[in-house]
């Protein structure tokens, strides 16, 4: 409101003028204050979601957002015992000292897809750590298909993102994360910054998987061979139910991909682990990346679930 707006008020304007006085005041002094971690100035943002199946329909039954971070309603483009939700972060990026919780509860027999809007950006911290902390429980028969867009973490960005998966028994889930470091497409590279990725899967207090990756801006690592051999995109695909057998690895190595028609570009590894599937990639190109764990995902569907895969309506140009 303008003070045009409140002219002739009286008393009343002359008490609005002080309370902005004051509230400005308050922000200055907050600002100057210095941070007793290296998280606390940020904005955080929280999103829980509860999933249940209701007579063979997936619905979404709690939701509870918390700027920057909200859900679109559901989507059911290949039936309603499938739930495609997409998550919007509607601040555009991520800067030092944000925290994004993000919590998803599927209850018995629920099946979801959740994906983001855009890809994710991490920028330059200003030297508070940045953090996305992802619990997801799934309950019996319970399977979720977590699949962001990819993130890009500029070169200066400290991020960590920790996800942690209670699994019971018969439920599944498919994940990945594709992510790119710097900004190549202008010709920036992560020289400096640091992230950070902790994931976890447990079954019955058991781990299934534990993935802890470092990567610190301008090591020799960026360029080392055992590393991302001047790389900047790497991606992972778990998938975490059932046995894999020795034939579906065979076939998820031979789907085409970016390694077999330009093999200079990019690296790709495919291995089995506890109950599931574990697929590595490290190129160049973040399409290329998505693109092979679309067609692994579809495989997986087609061998589990009996269903071709179902691209989300975001994605789709």
């Amino acid at each position: 409101m303008s003070l045009r707006g409140v002219a002739g008020a009286g008393s009343n304007t002359t008490f609005l003028i002080i309370s902005i006085l004051e509230f400005k005041k308050t922000v200055i002094q907050n600002s100057t204050d210095k941070p007793t971690n290296n998280i606390q100035n940020g904005w955080h943002g929280r999103l829980n979601l509860v999933y249940a199946n209701r007579d063979g329909s997936t619905q979404i039954i709690q939701n509870q957002m918390q700027a920057p971070l909200k859900v679109q309603r559901p989507f059911y483009p290949e039936g309603k015992e499938v739930c495609h939700s997409v998550i919007l972060h509607t601040a555009g990026g991520v800067v030092g000292g944000d925290r994004l919780s993000l919590n998803f509860h599927l209850q018995p027999n629920a099946k979801a897809l959740i994906t983001s809007a855009a890809a994710a950006k991490i920028y330059r911290s200003n030297g508070l750590e940045s953090q996305q902390n992802i619990d997801i429980k799934l309950e019996l028969g319970a399977n979720l298909e977590w699949l962001p867009q990819e993130t890009i973490v500029f070169d200066g960005a400290i991020y960590r993102q920790n996800l942690r998966v209670e699994l019971a028994p018969t439920a599944s889930i498919l994940l990945w994360e594709i992510t790119r470091f710097g900004r190549s497409a202008r010709g920036e590279k992560f020289l400096s910054g640091q992230w950070r990725s902790h994931t976890e899967i447990w079954q019955q207090n058991s781990p299934l998987w534990i993935d802890r990756q470092l990567l610190k801006g301008g090591e020799t690592m960026l360029e080392s061979p055992h590393g991302l051999a001047g790389k900047p995109v790497v991606a992972t695909l778990a998938w975490v139910g059932e046995p894999v057998t020795t034939e579906l690895v065979e076939k998820v190595r031979n789907l085409p991909s970016e390694a077999t028609i330009n093999p200079g570009n990019c690296t790709i590894g495919v291995t089995r682990i506890p109950n599931g599937l574990l697929c590595r990639y490290r190129g160049t190109s973040t399409t290329a990346a998505r693109d092979w764990f679309v067609s692994i995902w579809n495989l997986l569907r087609l061998s589990f679930s009996e269903r071709p895969c179902c691209l989300p309506r975001v994605w789709i140009k």
